[in-house]
């Protein structure tokens, strides 16, 4: 770290928060406790105003599948497992997808009840997640498509809440409102509308978010959206973090901003283990740059403009002339001012 530079990496920042409390540096407990509380203040500046910050936005895109109907199905009531005739469903596609997959659904029969796939184990076979509840069918036709795809692996929430793509035209709503609008949601076709859904753990702790669409994708198409990344911080070699922990790791807030990371560190650190009133005034400080932060408006950013309705006033401007055949305006100021 050089003595005159601005913060930059993991170390500049728990060096100074130790330096700045006058804790000795190289102890390894003050040290790991210095690194956690940049870490805490890394993830707090974010909380509630990341979608305000543009280095915390990403874009991605979801591919979706077409409809799959080849061939025939069988299944027994009240089995779980599903028989294929004529049908490719662990083949990969024109996408490198295979053309059936666990958490798809199927209509059999023509039902317009869905079943959810639990998985797949070959070209002609595959199993229910729940048992058939109809009549035992035996080379039927159906119709295998999908509804929920997964997200980028670093989505934190949308850039907008109220539309998931601007480009597709897909609306967002709450999962509560799909549930009740498409409960469903088994004819596939153009979707209009999505929500975002989240599943328990598989395998490891990172929660599962995916998308749901109304309605389910009938054909292959391309759905960009933009998001919010839960990774904020990148290590020297480009691979994103969700927090810092190599000492030359760096958070994805722009230089000229990191000190606001050391502020709101030394806050918490001077509240939590000091106990005085330090702690306000480097809250002060923390409040004092991120307002300005918040206040730095990028360039072509929309600003507050007063557009008043002009053709009310434009008409009364008229009225006294109504046979001229352009706008004639009074002289003494009163449209000007919008005056009545």
């Amino acid at each position: 770290m050089s003595a005159t530079s601005q913060l930059t990496t993991f170390s500049d920042l728990f060096t100074d928060l130790q330096n700045r409390t006058r804790e000795a540096t190289g102890v390894t407990a003050t040290e790991n406790q210095a690194k956690r509380y940049i870490n805490i203040a890394l993830h707090d500046m974010h909380l509630g105003t990341d979608y305000k910050f543009p280095w915390a936005e990403r874009n991605a895109v979801i591919v979706t599948q077409a409809q799959y109907t080849t061939g025939t199905v069988s299944v027994t009531k009240g089995d779980t497992a599903l028989t294929g005739s004529g049908t490719a469903w662990n083949t990969n596609n024109e996408f490198t997808v295979k053309n059936m997959r666990a958490n798809g659904k199927v209509r059999i029969a023509g039902a317009l009840n869905p079943y959810t796939i639990s998985s797949v184990s070959s070209d002609t076979a595959a199993v229910l997640s729940s048992k058939f509840t109809e009549t035992t069918v035996s080379g039927e036709t159906y119709v295998y498509y999908e509804d929920e795809y997964d997200l980028a692996s670093d989505f934190l929430r949308p850039l907008d809440m109220q539309r998931f793509s601007d480009q597709v035209a897909i609306d967002l709503i709450s999962r509560t409102e799909f549930r009740r609008r498409y409960p469903a949601n088994s004819v596939p076709s153009r979707p209009s509308v999505a929500c975002i859904i989240d599943y328990a753990p598989s395998g490891n702790t990172t929660p599962i978010r995916r998308v749901k669409f109304h309605a389910p994708p009938s054909t292959n198409m391309t759905i960009p959206y933009s998001y919010i990344t839960a990774n904020l911080a990148v290590s020297t070699t480009g691979t994103a973090l969700t927090s810092m922990s190599a000492t030359t790791d760096e958070p994805i807030v722009p230089l000229r901003y990191r000190h606001a990371i050391l502020y709101h560190a030394l806050y918490n650190w001077y509240r939590d283990k000091k106990d005085d009133a330090r702690a306000d005034s480097a809250k002060s400080d923390y409040t004092d740059v991120m307002l300005r932060v918040m206040g730095d408006v990028e360039i072509g950013a929309n600003r507050p403009q007063l557009r008043p309705r002009m053709q009310g006033y434009a008409r009364r401007a008229q009225r006294p002339w109504s046979g001229s055949r352009g706008r004639r305006y009074d002289v003494n100021g009163r449209f000007d001012r919008m005056e009545d």
